[in-house]
């Protein structure tokens, strides 16, 4: 596609070129990733001109251009995830309707919508969780379709137990323990809807799973700092990595919880940080002085000015928009490679955090209040790797054995 001649884009798309451009040049594009877009908006452009497609008809036949587009023997820009930069112009301009979203389709499908309100209304959790929770929940279900529809209400004991048996091998252990949790939620649903007569969430088995069996490692404090020296503070992608390196190593973030973070968040005058936690749980943190100048410095020298919304840190790519949780993971990876450390994830300096404030004296009580815990128990997960106060209170080993 680079190596085309570009003339400038004709057809019904000709007038909005110019304002594509300049709206390319504000989110951040570079020069040769905007060329390319509008040579994309011209091969639109031409496209519609021939099929006799308005702007109104193709948001409802992007598909077929696509498809056209494959035919033809383009390599790049192929599928709909590259047109979004035009769709959302054009769509913004109120000259196009926007995409529909897809619906749901099939027997399950008004279920799966229920389903999906409860556990955003009632249960208040988020978008991202409630999809992991619709993808298991709709696979359930799909198992207890009978001649077209949905029988949840002759939904056995039986059935439950053939399900997990098919599914949940093939899953890694936690993929297997997410099912089993969101079988007991939709049944327990589908009971308190009255839909199925008799309650059947006491019926799904618990996936084995010890939580006190094994230790985590936390990442030394040598380690801790060969991460942050990882950081190129003299760039972008450094500073920005920097700041998030610190939130989770320093306050155990979790890495949801940075990519949330807005500005609003940060009281700079009272040194204090409001963190979003799970479902519509807040809490507010003193924001220690060290870890407020790295997220200042990169507010100040190293947030892209086309950065979209206010939250904190957005991608460094364009659009500029807000990181997601995989991507805090993914800067917590790479900065384990460059330090020439084992990969480690996010959540594993969540544990250091604690780990550092149990060294530090603090109780459970307390390490819970920061990492924000309702139960003691799921604190005591966390600070469980404190193998030297272990040895105080092991019985010496029989001599002779």
């Amino acid at each position: 596609m680079g190596g085309r001649r570009f003339e400038g884009v004709s057809g019904p798309l000709a007038d909005f070129d110019a304002g594509f451009t300049a709206e390319l040049k504000r989110l951040g594009y570079g020069r040769d990733t905007i060329r390319c877009q509008r040579m994309l908006m011209g091969d639109v452009s031409s496209w519609m001109l021939v099929e006799g497609c308005g702007l109104a008809g193709f948001s409802s036949r992007t598909g077929e251009f696509l498809v056209a587009r494959r035919e033809a023997g383009f390599g790049t820009y192929v599928a709909l995830r590259g047109l979004c930069p035009l769709l959302d112009y054009l769509v913004g301009l109120g000259v196009m309707p926007p995409l529909e979203r897809r619906r749901e389709d099939g027997p399950a499908a008004v279920l799966v919508e229920r389903y999906r309100s409860f556990l955003l209304v009632e249960r208040g959790l988020r978008k991202e969780t409630t999809d992991g929770y619709i993808g298991v929940a709709r696979q359930f279900l799909a198992a207890c379709v009978s001649g077209g529809v949905v029988d949840a209400a002759g939904i056995t004991a039986v059935d439950i137990y053939t399900f997990l048996r098919e599914v949940c091998p093939s899953k890694s252990r936690g993929a297997a323990a997410l099912t089993a949790t969101v079988s007991r939620s939709l049944l327990g649903w589908l009971f308190l809807e009255g839909i199925t007569a008799v309650p059947l969430a006491g019926f799904v088995p618990r996936v084995g799973s010890w939580r006190l069996a094994g230790l985590v490692e936390p990442v030394a404090s040598a380690d801790v700092a060969l991460l942050l020296g990882s950081c190129d503070l003299t760039t972008i992608v450094g500073r920005r990595d920097f700041a998030m390196l610190n939130l989770l190593s320093r306050l155990g973030l979790r890495a949801g919880e940075v990519a949330r973070l807005v500005f609003d968040d940060i009281d700079w005058r009272s040194g204090e940080i409001v963190i979003r936690g799970k479902g519509p749980k807040d809490a507010r943190l003193p924001l220690p002085v060290d870890v407020g100048r790295a997220v200042a410095d990169y507010l100040v020298y190293a947030r892209p000015v086309s950065g979209q919304g206010r939250t904190v840190f957005v991608r460094v790519q364009a659009p500029h928009r807000a990181m997601t949780n995989g991507g805090v993971t993914q800067a917590v990876m790479a900065a384990s490679k460059r330090a020439g450390l084992e990969p480690m994830y996010a959540h594993r300096l969540r544990h250091t955090a604690a780990s550092s404030m149990l060294a530090a004296g603090a109780s459970l009580r307390d390490i819970g209040e920061v990492l924000r815990h309702e139960r003691v128990g799921t604190t005591v997960i966390y600070t469980k790797i404190d193998i030297g106060r272990l040895r105080h209170i092991a019985r010496p080993w029989p001599a002779g054995l």
